[in-house]
């Protein structure tokens, strides 16, 4: 039945007017957002408890790597079955993983321990005691080494062929995500405690720069080294701040939702996924190397902070932990 607005008080045309707006908007943005991230697969961790930390990923063997940290766990995902494989357990806090050469490295923040598992039997190959709270890890290509955040201020570098420790960067504080530059030498690191963003020069092993732009608790990272980017999330304010990796300075700033605490680059589509642990995943386009705006959000679930962009396979992880009604999971999307 056709509905006439004829004989209603301004009022309240201009409130009907404003919820069709509203919701016209909502539809627009819903199906934007679906356009940008499809989920397309969600695979269940029956039995896995507490916060899940970072992921990674074995292309040739098609298989996800989870730590699952409030588990003692890391869950081996075969994600083109949607089930999980196996499981490692035993292990104290796990926060970072890296598959590299056929071997896993596994850190702990309890103990402070990387452990070194064969990548077909998970067979516990060695141990690299790094004192205390190993964290994130990185392969770096160019020179064959892994590095390791851990500890009160240090990234300690080992060589993944024999798992020996070669040396290590002394920091101010512990640090967070930190991204190794494939064209140059330097790492930078986002070193919350100290409020700041150390420069790395890993030829000479030591802090080279500090940068602070203002906001606090830097924990993501993510880089543009095309463009010569750094995108660092912050929590207060909840924002992801753009650096210039020549000068250092900041010279694009997007608010975000609550609790960043990972950022990927999405280079084909000149995008940045940031997942919140306040329930979203933040999709930030990249008009150019200084202009930057959000075009969409997808709910995820309260405390889902982390992830994993395989960008070779166009798909985003992302780690749902279990939190009241919701199971712990893997939900997989299709980045269109």
């Amino acid at each position: 039945m056709k509905q006439s607005f004829g004989r209603l008080p301004r009022s309240h045309f201009f409130a009907i007017a404003t919820a069709l707006l509203i919701g016209q908007t909502a539809v627009a943005s819903g199906e934007h957002d679906g356009a940008l991230l499809q989920l397309q697969q969600t695979i269940p961790l029956p039995g896995v408890e507490g916060r899940i930390d970072h992921l990674a990923f074995d292309d040739a063997g098609e298989r996800l790597f989870v730590c699952a940290l409030g588990n003692n766990t890391v869950e081996v995902i075969a994600p083109h079955q949607g089930t999980r494989v196996h499981t490692i357990s035993g292990l104290g806090a796990p926060q970072g993983v890296a598959y590299v050469s056929g071997r896993l490295f596994v850190t702990n923040g309890s103990g402070g321990v990387c452990n070194i598992y064969d990548g077909k039997d998970f067979q516990l190959l060695g141990r690299i005691d790094l004192k205390d709270d190993a964290d994130n890890v990185r392969y770096d290509s160019e020179t064959k080494r892994i590095y390791v955040g851990f500890g009160s201020g240090g990234i300690a570098t080992l060589n993944p062929t024999d798992g020996k420790e070669i040396g290590s960067i002394k920091l101010g504080a512990h640090p967070e995500a930190f991204e190794v530059e494939k064209q140059g030498h330097r790492i930078f690191v986002n070193v919350p405690s100290a409020r700041h963003v150390a420069v790395v020069d890993r030829e000479k092993g030591e802090v080279v720069a500090t940068w602070a732009p203002g906001a606090f608790g830097n924990f993501p990272m993510a880089l543009d080294e095309a463009d010569h980017r750094l995108f660092v999330g912050y929590r207060v304010p909840p924002k992801l701040i753009v650096l210039d990796t020549e000068s250092g300075k900041a010279v694009a700033s997007v608010s975000v939702t609550g609790d960043p605490d990972d950022v990927f680059y999405d280079s084909k589509r000149h995008r940045i996924y940031a997942i919140c642990g306040a329930g979203k995943i933040e999709i930030i386009e990249q008009s150019d190397p200084n202009r930057y705006k959000t075009v969409g959000a997808i709910d995820t679930w309260n405390g889902a902070r982390t992830g994993l962009l395989v960008l070779e396979r166009d798909a985003l992880f992302v780690a749902i932990p279990r939190h009241g009604s919701q199971s712990a999971e893997i939900r997989s999307y299709q980045i269109k």
